[in-house]
């Protein structure tokens, strides 16, 4: 990779790529910059559509709103979140994020260590209390 996007990333430089939530851009990890600690994303989720209850179980995440309304759940407390808003997820807190707007939801989540010894995501929202909570996203 070129020694310049080890440390800058330009627009442009990575593409976005599907997920059942939306879309993902990783905008910084291991392999892409130098960091080794962190990793860094740009989610696009629509209108209606959310990431599922899930929870990664050695990693802490922090979801920042860049623009429209996201219905945030961090364990089985949930709050509205707009553009500037933040959550906390610590590592191994199951959590949910759905877009409750009339607009595309685009938020960054940040988590940290980067690696992790098991699977980095585990997707629990048709297990219960979960499945109760809140009705599955599209």
């Amino acid at each position: 990779m070129n020694e310049t996007l080890l440390r800058f990333l330009k627009t442009g430089s990575t593409a976005p790529e599907p997920a059942p939530w939306g879309t993902r851009e990783r905008l910084s990890g291991p392999g892409l910059t130098e960091t080794q600690r962190l990793i860094l994303v740009r989610v696009v989720t629509p209108p209606g559509g959310g990431h599922a209850f899930h929870t990664h179980p050695e990693m802490e995440e922090i979801i920042y709103v860049i623009s429209g309304r996201a219905e945030q759940w961090v364990d089985r407390a949930s709050r509205m979140l707009e553009p500037g808003d933040t959550a906390h997820v610590p590592a191994g807190v199951v959590h949910a994020t759905y877009n409750t707007g009339g607009e595309p939801l685009i938020f960054l989540a940040m988590l940290s260590p980067a690696t992790s010894t098991g699977p980095g995501t585990i997707d629990v929202s048709a297990a219960e209390p979960w499945l109760s909570l809140r009705p599955r996203a599209r």
